[in-house]
């Protein structure tokens, strides 16, 4: 009997639906909450368009006020199954299940340790979300160890293309000092892993993430794959920005960079929009947090004159989706936006 393995599709691939989470605090979002509400609403309402939200809300009395707003909105509320289950925060990407094709047909909800980024200590609550969903969606939760102790992984750290090829960054994996998820791992351990759970046999590596991004280097808000051969990254022309040199950087790499086959990799640049500050932050907007869903792209829009140029790029990359974009001022003084707060529910495979 040959060995079970796995595979993590492209965001791209057939969905069975898109996991979010109400908030019912405005802790992430301190001044904004009432925006944020309705912020949600029109994600959901988008999304359920063209495929199922599965909606993770705090109790039943949020419940009720959520599918309230939503029939305000005229979102098709038959798209929306509701998950009760309390929460630290919304962050469906990175302490969501990944839900990964198996060899033998089925699927697997995988279960890495979140830990609040390596920063936040309040995450417990987070901790129980994907058994939750697994159990929602009738799925066996496998949770991730290497070599006896639970693997530290967020949604946001990694990128796929579903051939074999993942795109992470240096900065949040590999450093020791400031948000430390895996104490002494190498480069060779996450490939381990990522072979093992994501049936991953390349791994590229960039250096930095961009500043002011509170998870210390997540690849979902510099670099996307769009196809299986295909990246859109960030790039800022401004040279005293400090992001400019840190996308120049992981632009060479890319461009350097080969595919799991030995090819190489098509990179298309995507401009960043104007520095964004709300009081004494700086906010980590960027186009490429982009969410990917069967029928369409939702891309964050910042008030910024790159907005159009952006929704152009991504329109022509993704010529069998309507690209939407969806107002992201105030849901980014979170510290993340659309890719961020959803996470993919991959399809069984046909």
């Amino acid at each position: 009997m040959s060995e079970i393995t796995r595979r993590l599709p492209a965001e791209w691939e057939p969905h069975q639906a898109t996991l979010l989470c109400f908030p019912h605090n405005g802790n992430d979002w301190p001044g904004k909450y009432e925006v944020i509400q309705w912020a949600f609403i029109e994600i959901i309402r988008k999304v359920a368009e063209y495929e199922r939200v599965l909606l993770v809300v705090k109790n039943e009395s949020l419940q009720q006020k959520v599918h309230s707003m939503l029939q305000q909105a005229h979102a098709n509320t038959k798209q929306v199954k509701f998950i009760l289950q309390n929460t630290n925060r919304s962050w469906m990407r990175d302490s969501g299940p990944i839900v990964v094709q198996r060899s033998d047909g089925k699927r697997e909800a995988l279960q890495f340790r979140f830990n609040g980024w390596a920063k936040y200590p309040n995450h417990r609550l987070d901790w129980h979300i994907p058994s939750a969903v697994a159990q929602s969606l009738k799925l066996p939760l496998r949770e991730v160890t290497y070599e006896g102790r639970p693997v530290v992984l967020e949604g946001g750290a990694i990128e796929v293309n579903g051939r074999g090829t993942l795109i992470t960054t240096e900065e949040c994996l590999l450093d020791q000092k400031t948000q430390v998820r895996n104490p002494g791992f190498s480069k060779e351990d996450y490939s381990a892993v990522f072979a093992e759970y994501l049936g991953v046999s390349n791994v590229i590596w960039l250096g930095d993430g961009i500043q002011g991004d509170d998870t210390h280097g997540h690849v979902d808000d510099i670099c996307r794959f769009v196809n299986p051969t295909t990246v859109v990254a960030c790039v800022e022309p401004n040279k005293k920005d400090v992001n400019h040199r840190r996308l120049a950087q992981n632009l060479e790499r890319l461009k350097s960079a080969r595919l799991e086959d030995g090819s190489k990799l098509k990179v298309v640049e995507m401009p960043m929009p104007g520095r964004l500050d709300f009081e004494d932050l700086r906010l980590p907007a960027s186009y490429v947090n982009f969410l990917v869903t069967n029928g369409c792209v939702l891309m964050p829009t910042f008030n910024d004159p790159n907005d159009a140029q952006a929704l152009g790029i991504l329109s022509e990359l993704y010529p069998d989706r309507q690209v939407i974009g969806i107002h992201a001022v105030d849901l980014v003084w979170g510290l993340g936006t659309l890719h961020c707060l959803s996470h993919e529910i991959a399809a069984a495979a046909k």
